[in-house]
């Protein structure tokens, strides 16, 4: 590795873009590959692995191999969803060539595309979807089924071809599209279309899709209406319903030109009920990315209350974390400290508190005097002298007094439920 390129490959690879690749597989950690190579193991053998990467790479005889297909929970609930999960060699080489496309094609994007682009966040797309919903009354809730499964090769090839000149890039990226996926079973399933959601490479090529398909059509056909989209999520604002119903006319259309069809069942047409619009609409109410869009009560800065439309975590998003909650089974794990126990659920609490809470915090309160339920038990369970629930609330008030920020959470809410 101490050379940066070689002048006897077919294909100019720096080594320091294989060695900055793998600097970010291993950040990001994750699950082995059909290999069951961890990224330990690769590490072990670091210069040699990283040299076997970049020496097929620069002479054309880089072949990927299955992709691991394994089932998921989708991040916000409803569901599951199979993710593909390359080796960490396969990762470290897509994510070269995914760092050289977003170098490329990052500048093109539109602004209201928000999804695994630099400086963005799905927060970011939250927010500005609420403020769009205050200033226009209706909204297409998009479902696009089965993006990740059904997008069209040839035209996700079109879209690299049309912002890279080097062969290679186009070379490796027909290449991963066309990798075999190994199913649970062990069994091999070849593919004619669609891209693995959880490979390196997946997030930039989508966008690079739908930027064609669907944002810059989107700019070109309707230009006066806004959107937001955090990859194949989006959620279109319009001025009344009949503007609605025309533009998700157009987009069937349009996504069928393009492969692709709206879920016909989730794709809807919603009406941004507040207590100024009096209106009715079939639907007032959606969900984008983990938050539920509906009419809730809120606090002027008078103190007068009012109806607005505003987000805060989903039903299913808050199904699935409660579940994860009630998996931990805190009140059993008495060989534990009360600190081992905040080490470990403090971090997965703060994320849940940063993202979940960046809205409407108050929703979150039911789960978080839920852990507190399961902490109290805890302590009834590893200390006798906490039987009694009279003393065990004392306990719980000099602790949480003392120590207000011994659990993330407990800088929101200390309480405990009335029946715990």
């Amino acid at each position: 590795m101490n050379e940066l390129k070689s002048p006897d490959k077919p294909f100019e690879i720096s080594k320091w873009a294989v060695q900055g690749a793998w600097e970010k597989v291993k950040a990001n950690k994750g699950a082995p590959g059909v290999d069951e190579v961890t990224i330990g193991a690769f590490e072990a053998d670091l210069q040699n692995n990283l040299y076997k990467v970049w020496n097929r790479m620069s002479s054309g005889s880089y072949l990927p191999p299955p992709v691991r297909a394994v089932e998921i929970p989708k991040p916000h609930g409803g569901g599951t969803r199979m993710l593909g999960v390359p080796t960490i060699a396969d990762r470290v080489a897509q994510t070269v060539v995914a760092e050289e496309l977003k170098s490329r094609v990052e500048v093109i994007f539109h602004e209201d595309s928000y999804g695994y682009r630099p400086g963005r966040s799905a927060l970011d797309a939250v927010g500005v979807c609420q403020r769009r919903c205050w200033k226009t009354d209706w909204v297409i809730d998009l479902d696009i089924q089965k993006f990740f499964d059904s997008v069209s090769w040839d035209l996700m090839l079109k879209a690299v071809e049309a912002n890279i000149d080097l062969p290679w890039v186009m070379l490796y990226v027909r290449r991963w599209l066309q990798a075999p996926v190994q199913l649970p079973d062990g069994t091999l399933q070849q593919r004619d279309r669609g891209t693995p959601q959880g490979s390196p490479v997946s997030p930039v090529l989508a966008n690079l899709f739908l930027h064609y398909a669907f944002d810059m059509w989107m700019a070109r056909e309707f230009p006066s209406v806004r959107f937001e989209r955090y990859v194949d999520d989006a959620v279109v604002h319009c001025v009344s319903e009949r503007q609605a119903r025309q533009v998700l006319a157009a987009l069937q259309d349009r996504m069928a030109e393009v492969g692709l069809r709206l879920h016909p069942d989730k794709t809807r047409i919603v009406y941004c009920k507040d207590g100024k619009r009096r209106g009715d609409g079939q639907h007032t109410a959606f969900t984008f990315l983990g938050f539920t869009f509906r009419p809730r009560r809120a606090r002027a800065k008078d103190g007068r209350i009012f109806l607005s439309f505003l987000p805060a975590i989903s039903r299913d998003a808050l199904t699935r974390i409660g579940r994860e909650v009630r998996s931990w089974r805190l009140h059993r794990r008495t060989p534990q400290s009360f600190s081992e126990l905040a080490q470990w659920v403090n971090p997965i609490v703060r994320g849940w508190m940063q993202y979940y809470g960046a809205f409407r915090r108050s929703a979150l309160h039911p789960l978080l005097t839920r852990i507190n339920a399961y902490l109290m038990r805890w302590a009834r369970n590893k200390y006798r002298r906490f039987k009694g629930r009279h003393q065990l609330q004392q306990a719980w008030q000099r602790v949480t007094d003392g120590y207000p920020r011994f659990f993330a959470h407990w800088a929101w809410t200390t309480a405990v439920p009335a029946v715990w």
